[in-house]
């Protein structure tokens, strides 16, 4: 059975525990790797100026404490292997959907389940979804 490694468990430490319960569940049954939970101000904004976020410090789900965003890739990494990152979060989503808790994907950022109709894709990226108040 897969586990995660240190650096998974100390990246998913930071955070939220909803995020936390999710992964410890995947990775009994699909092996995957913790790249970042919290990013710092500096992180964040290296991240926006080379185009690979969208947002500016402190506007991301990685820069609350705990994150309330997780960047997940399933094990061995194999980036140019898009049907594996679909694959591997219709798996996440499923998980999620089972313990009650709303998750959105970087792949499907409307949650349409239309996965063409980004203009930014972050296949990695999960992030909790704030529910409505009316």
């Amino acid at each position: 059975m897969p586990k995660f490694g240190s650096r998974s468990k100390e990246r998913l430490d930071t955070c939220d525990k909803r995020i936390q319960d999710i992964f410890f569940y995947v990775v009994q049954h699909f092996d995957c790797t913790v790249l970042e939970g919290h990013r710092s101000e500096g992180r964040q904004n290296s991240l926006f100026e080379a185009g690979r976020s969208q947002l500016r410090y402190p506007a991301g789900r990685h820069n609350t404490q705990p994150s309330r965003a997780v960047d997940v890739v399933p094990y061995p990494i194999d980036w140019n292997d898009r049907e594996r990152f679909h694959y591997f979060s219709g798996f996440v989503l499923g998980v999620a959907k089972m313990m009650n808790i709303d998750v959105r994907w970087g792949g499907d950022w409307d949650s349409d389940t239309e996965v063409d109709d980004n203009t930014f894709d972050d296949l990695p990226h999960f992030e909790l979804v704030d529910k409505k108040v009316d």
